[in-house]
């Protein structure tokens, strides 16, 4: 899709990136559609870390 900005959150720099002024691919979390959702990014990582740790604690019934 052309004309379709992709935002990115920049874990070097700790701020939202576009496709015109992104680092590299290693340090970027993304795309994503929209600014806001790029801001929250590290957000939304946490809360799905802790969904699946909280699986694999009913899997194996160990706690870290």
């Amino acid at each position: 899709m052309t004309g379709m900005t992709n935002y990115y959150w920049c874990l070097k720099h700790k701020r939202v990136e576009t496709d015109e002024n992104k680092c590299d691919v290693t340090k970027l979390l993304g795309p994503y559609p929209t600014h806001h959702e790029a801001v929250h990014a590290l957000t939304k990582v946490k809360q799905r870390n802790e969904t699946w740790e909280a699986e694999d604690e009913r899997w194996t019934g160990e706690r870290d």
